[in-house]
């Protein structure tokens, strides 16, 4: 079983924010897919699909972002996965322009809080992240307000086909491994 974790935390609140773009991910494949992400296990709501003819579970740690590791960690023991060969985690990108995706493994957490908790709780950075940028256009002092702030009309547009990216990024993953996906999706867009 792949387990396909999409980082964010919980509420309304948060939902439409910078920072839940793990969460928005997820909930965009289990669209796509007929789902619902509801069901309650290991500190996260989860889904049970087939992408690319493989078994994933979906999941959203319900443990808000800096405590990511204690669910991903349950998901992991639960399902014997291995996090080197099954866990993807999706999250948000500050160092990464808005509209800028990139599929990484094995490196340190770049001072994402999320997966510090995740490389702390499993005493390893290798496993595959798909990183999507939110830095905005203009610089900003304050990187927590702005994570945790809702994002504008003309910003969620961005994201509505970052979304699709990520959803295809996973897909491509399972389908054909993380060198292809890697190679497809980390190409710099020409200016």
């Amino acid at each position: 079983m792949k387990l396909i974790v999409g980082l964010g935390n919980p509420g309304i609140e948060y939902q439409f924010t910078p920072h839940n773009l793990g969460f928005l991910t997820i909930d965009r494949i289990a669209g796509d897919l007929g789902l619902e992400v509801r069901n309650r296990q290991c500190r996260a709501v989860t889904a049970r699909a087939i992408i690319a003819d493989q078994p994933v579970l979906l999941a959203k740690p319900e443990t808000y972002m800096n405590l990511s590791g204690v669910s991903v960690r349950e998901l992991v023991r639960k399902y014997e996965a291995t996090p080197e060969a099954d866990l993807i985690v999706i999250h948000d990108e500050l160092d990464f322009p808005l509209g800028t995706l990139r599929i990484h493994t094995r490196r340190s957490s770049a001072g994402h809080n999320g997966i510090e908790s995740i490389i702390g709780a499993l005493n390893t950075k290798d496993f595959l992240r798909i990183r999507i940028g939110v830095a905005p256009e203009r610089r900003i002092s304050d990187g927590q307000s702005y994570l945790l702030s809702p994002m504008k009309k003309k910003e969620l547009e961005i994201v509505d086909g970052m979304l699709d990216t990520a959803a295809e990024a996973v897909k491509v993953i399972l389908q054909d491994g993380p060198a292809v996906a890697m190679n497809r999706f980390n190409r710099k867009e020409p200016e």
